[in-house]
């Protein structure tokens, strides 16, 4: 079987299981499944549960063990990185890099402004400081190493951007199930929707990707990542399919149960990608923690956070935007994003990076 033969398998699989999972659990529960599929998604129909400090501390329990000992590591090994730069292959800041920033300062600007003259376009700002935010981060690594995202693999760089609108509209139709965001100010038609929408989510990949490639460009990262215990999995292709079953008895769950299996909208299409690429023995990135390399994983999961904080920010003065509901922990907002929902980044990093690696074989293989 060719790469792009098996690149068609588990997409095809993918996009079935989460597609039709939650769908099945919410025909099965008995629910109007119309609800589902309206265009735009206006209507709130889910009743999520109130702020619970129990709740609260579990997840942060969760979290802190999840994330203390990789936060110890990084901190130590950023105080013992030296303070002087290693002279890079390109000390000057490229013309379209200053492009990017002036693009991106004047779409800030309108886009946190009402100007009378530029009402018609207003809703339309996030995209522009997306784009101008991939050209800084790729100028930032051209001026520091001399390679970029961008420069270095032009074929593979544009090639992000339909698969980042494709890759974003599963977790759209993943939202319906659970309503965690919805949109304001969005008063389109379903074709107009379905275009202006596309536009921002084909920025998602690239703009993750290219944060990745400047953070493992940090000495620190992989200082710190790169040589920590191995994790050694005796039965993998077990432990592959058991992953398999739990993301799918999880969305064929998440849609009748919301305020307690919402987390899976993050989780369960990561446990696919990875299970079946293990199911059908292809290395990936849980072959390099495995072997003791955190570098690769952490700078994802930083990079997503870091897209993160610019997306809620941006997002937080304009237009048209988005704001969250999240059952159980719908409290200490940055933003528009309850402080415990910015977790929820870390393992869309790990996603992000999967599918970049998956396009990348594609890339260099079949086409």
């Amino acid at each position: 079987m060719s790469i792009s033969q098996r690149f068609l398998l588990k997409f095809f699989l993918l996009a079935v299981m989460l597609l039709g999972l939650p769908l099945a659990g919410v025909l099965i529960a008995g629910f109007p499944v119309d609800r589902y599929f309206e265009f735009p998604p206006r209507t709130r129909y889910i009743q999520h549960a109130p702020f619970s400090w129990p709740a609260f501390f579990i997840f942060v329990l969760l979290i802190l063990a999840s994330v203390c000992p990789l936060v110890v590591a990084g901190v130590q090994s950023y105080r013992k990185s030296p303070r002087t730069t290693v002279a890079s292959a390109s000390s000057r800041f490229p013309w379209w890099g200053w492009i990017g920033i002036a693009s991106g300062v004047i779409a800030w600007i309108l886009a946190w402004t009402r100007l009378a003259w530029f009402a018609k376009f207003q809703p339309l700002t996030f995209s522009p400081l997306w784009f101008s935010y991939i050209l800084v981060v790729n100028a930032l690594c051209l001026r520091r190493s001399g390679h970029s995202l961008m420069t270095d693999r032009p074929g593979y760089f544009l090639l992000l951007f339909p698969a980042s609108a494709t890759f974003w509209w599963f977790f759209e139709y993943l939202n319906r199930f659970v309503q965690n965001w919805y949109y304001l100010g969005v008063q389109f038609s379903p074709l107009a929707y379905f275009w202006y929408a596309t536009l921002p989510f084909a920025t998602v990949l690239p703009a993750v990707l290219s944060t990745r490639e400047y953070l493992l460009g940090t000495g620190w990262i992989r200082r710190g990542y790169s040589r920590m215990r191995p994790i050694a999995l005796r039965h993998p292709t077990a432990t592959a399919i058991a992953a398999l079953l739990l993301a799918a008895a999880g969305l064929v769950a998440i849609g009748v149960w919301p305020n307690y299996l919402f987390p899976l909208l993050w989780v369960a299409p990561l446990l696919i990608i990875v299970g079946l690429q293990t199911a059908m023995k292809e290395r990936h990135f849980l072959w390099q923690i495995s072997a003791g390399d955190w570098s690769g994983a952490v700078a994802a999961a930083l990079a997503a956070l870091v897209c993160g904080g610019f997306w809620e920010m941006w997002n937080y003065f304009s237009l048209a935007k988005w704001e969250y509901s999240i059952p159980l922990v719908q409290r200490f907002q940055i933003f528009e994003m309850p402080l415990l929902g910015y977790a929820g980044y870390l393992p869309f990093g790990l996603e992000c990076v999967v599918i970049g690696d998956l396009l990348k074989q594609l890339f260099k293989q079949d086409l």
